[in-house]
């Protein structure tokens, strides 16, 4: 639903699949059955348009399509071949619709030691060269088709490009290649940053970096270390990523919904065989002596009321940087929106990201 006011969904498509899944809450091959048909009806929308030499309006079905089928994988175990396929048919059908309705989108790979990261280039409209940028890694659940969408458009419309990176342990770069997570985070955000800058197009001095959710500790980690960054944004906070998991572990276990994701999900972006032995390695998931380092100008945007990672994370995180630029912006119930990351208003807070940015790196407006 989320993605609706930025062409990835459609309400009465969504509300047509919510419809026939009454009843079957925890029924995973139901839930991939609709939205599979659903994306399936779509796909055929798109080929009729595209035929009919509409390739805008075929454009926006090839983007909700392939968000339909993002939705139908995310309850297939990683074990499951139809897995790397489905999320591979997500790929290409998401491409094909962002190059015609984005011009200058573009599909890049960021050189890293464990292979390429696949990512995205959202160039700034109308802004002349060399203009700022951001790179924007994502969390432990979406993917750099999501970012390309909940915040890469915004900074578009402000001047800002935008690199949305699947780093290790995201998206296409652990489904398709393999690649899991890792602690220390500031090895992938230096090569972004290396990727990045390399470009004609960009200012190497206003580069940003954030990232959401599980991002929540990755971007205060890249900050800490790679000193490049002119600024770094943590959309929903982090602190001790093991303590997180810890208390979601405990309601997965005992079957409840509000963890958001699988029970094999955590081991999944680990690289590890099992949830033990991926709690174990969370250990290192922590920001305890690292946030001290932090020097660069930081925004910890949270929701008060996010029942996946605690407020007092995101307050702890802003106690413990190091940074005399630091900002904690708490939303709240009257604001707007409340939940984790605030999607339950994703065009509050994006434009909130965005303008933040902007002022960055445009302090006298644009």
């Amino acid at each position: 639903m989320s993605l609706e006011p930025m062409g990835g969904a459609a309400l009465w498509e969504v509300d047509q699949v919510g419809q026939r899944l009454k009843g079957k809450v925890g029924d995973g091959a139901a839930w991939r059955l609709e939205w599979e048909n659903m994306a399936e009806r779509v796909e055929a929308q798109a080929t009729r348009e595209d035929d009919l030499g509409h390739a805008l309006t075929a454009a926006g079905h090839w983007v909700r399509s392939a968000f339909y089928l993002y939705a139908a994988e995310r309850f297939i175990r990683p074990d499951d071949p139809a897995k790397a396929a489905s999320y591979r048919k997500v790929v290409e059908n998401f491409q094909r619709g962002m190059r015609v309705r984005l011009p200058g989108f573009e599909r890049v790979e960021v050189p890293y030691e464990d292979g390429p990261l696949p990512a995205y280039w959202i160039p700034p409209l109308d802004t002349p060269s060399p203009a700022p940028a951001v790179v924007f890694f994502d969390g432990l659940d979406v993917s750099k088709e999501f970012t390309a969408l909940w915040g890469a458009l915004a900074l578009r419309e402000r001047g800002v490009g935008c690199l949305c990176v699947d780093g290790p342990g995201q998206g296409e770069a652990l489904r398709l290649r393999k690649i899991p997570s890792r602690p220390d985070y500031e090895v992938p955000g230096a090569a972004a940053y290396d990727c990045i800058a390399a470009r004609k197009d960009v200012d190497p001095g206003r580069v940003g970096v954030m990232a959401l959710s599980m991002g929540g500790y990755y971007a205060p980690r890249i900050a800490a270390f790679e000193h490049r960054y002119a600024a770094c944004l943590a959309w929903g906070a982090h602190f001790d990523y093991h303590e997180v998991w810890a208390h979601r572990r405990k309601v997965l276990e005992a079957g409840g919904s509000v963890a958001s994701s699988a029970i094999w999900q955590l081991p999944f972006v680990m690289g590890r065989p099992d949830m033990d032995s991926a709690m174990e390695k969370c250990r290192a998931y922590t920001l305890a002596g690292v946030a001290e380092k932090i020097r660069m100008p930081i925004l910890i945007l949270h929701g008060e009321l996010d029942a996946i990672v605690p407020v007092r994370m995101a307050h702890r995180l802003y106690e413990a940087c190091g940074s005399k630029d630091k900002e904690l912006k708490v939303f709240r119930p009257g604001d707007g929106g409340s939940q984790h990351c605030i999607v339950d208003n994703l065009q509050l807070v994006s434009g909130y990201i965005a303008d933040w940015w902007r002022d960055r790196f445009y302090p006298r407006g644009r």
